[in-house]
């Protein structure tokens, strides 16, 4: 389904240039992405506007000139832009995900992973819009794995607390709308710092010093483009049937601890890994983490929705760019 729109155009004939309309087509199907300058929002606006939506991404500190810029705690702001677009479908990825920056700061986490995200439930709502909210494993205390979506949560640490508040303030304000928890995500990043997963790649690479790595706790890697996919999927499964509401649980399916990970990741690229040292203690500092908080897939898999990229290959996408050592992109890529 696409609509037309006149665009201007610039067109050079022969001594001059002038000015003419051609019609475009534009999408009539429109998609709200919150956080789109994130590490998942930017994959959620490039698989929606990859496939025939109209996609507009929101973001905060970094959104301009490609994304409007949105304080998502200006509840005016919000309103108006949800109004004059006019989404059939929200997918808000904004939010504080990182646990230790949450226990250090648990006003403005709250404020954006609770309030805000109940006020934006409530504008979806108000509009009849289709709100995904993207929550996290971490409502889980990783006692008893694997998770289905009917599991009674029981966060460990003040960031999975926040996440299950804006579950609640979604869910009360919105009852249409869907919740989406997803583990440790990984992708294209723009600085290593941006994933768990991906920060690992300079203590993978130097291996002239040895590296501590967790071997505890038990992830699931899922690159954020399964999740995009997932989004977009799940939209469009709603759009023919209103029933397509309520919690679901999407994860990759290798578990692996940070140490399995930074090997795999010295695997991909063929560089040393025996500098690495598992640690099979608990962690005793930072935010406390469930031990193995595996999601139960079932439920979105049931509906023929889903999407894996095995880790070797999505790892060694995202990281490539990050390597130090160009001699051995030929032994990777040749």
């Amino acid at each position: 389904m696409v609509g037309r729109e006149k665009e201007l155009k610039i067109r050079f004939v022969p001594g001059r240039c002038e000015l003419v309309e051609e019609d475009v087509d534009i999408p009539s199907r429109r998609v709200l992405i919150t956080g789109a300058t994130g590490l998942l929002g930017r994959a959620v606006f490039k698989e929606f506007n990859g496939n025939n939506w109209n996609a507009v991404g929101c973001g905060y500190r970094r959104a301009q000139p490609r994304f409007e810029q949105i304080n998502l705690l200006d509840s005016i702001a919000v309103h108006d832009i949800i109004h004059d677009f006019q989404p059939h479908v929200i997918v808000h990825c904004a939010a504080e995900r990182r646990p230790d920056v949450v226990e250090s700061q648990p006003d403005a986490a709250s404020q954006l992973n609770v309030a805000a995200s109940g006020n934006l439930a409530k504008e979806a709502a108000g509009i009849g819009a289709f709100l995904i909210y993207i929550s996290t494993d971490y409502v889980f205390d990783g006692t008893n794995p694997p998770y289905k979506e009917t599991d009674a949560p029981n966060p460990l640490n003040l960031y999975g607390k926040t996440k299950l508040e804006g579950e609640k303030a979604v869910l009360e304000n919105n009852e249409d709308a869907a919740v989406l928890r997803i583990p440790v995500l990984y992708g294209e990043v723009e600085r290593l710092e941006e994933s768990a997963v991906t920060v690992m790649f300079d203590k993978v690479q130097f291996s002239n010093k040895s590296a501590n790595m967790d071997h505890w706790q038990q992830r699931f890697p899922t690159n954020v483009k399964d999740v995009a996919a997932v989004c977009r999927q799940l939209a469009e499964k709603r759009m023919l049937d209103p029933s397509v509401k309520g919690t679901f649980h999407w994860s990759g399916n290798e578990q692996m601890t940070k140490y399995e990970m930074a090997c795999a990741i010295a695997d991909a690229f063929n560089l040393p890994s025996s500098h690495l040292r598992p640690i099979t203690d608990c962690p005793v500092v930072g935010a406390l983490r469930p031990r193995n908080a595996q999601l139960d897939c079932s439920k979105l898999e049931m509906l023929g929705i889903g999407q894996r990229t095995p880790f070797r290959a999505g790892i060694k996408e995202s990281l490539w760019p990050f390597l130090v050592d160009k001699r051995w992109r030929q032994t990777v890529f040749h």
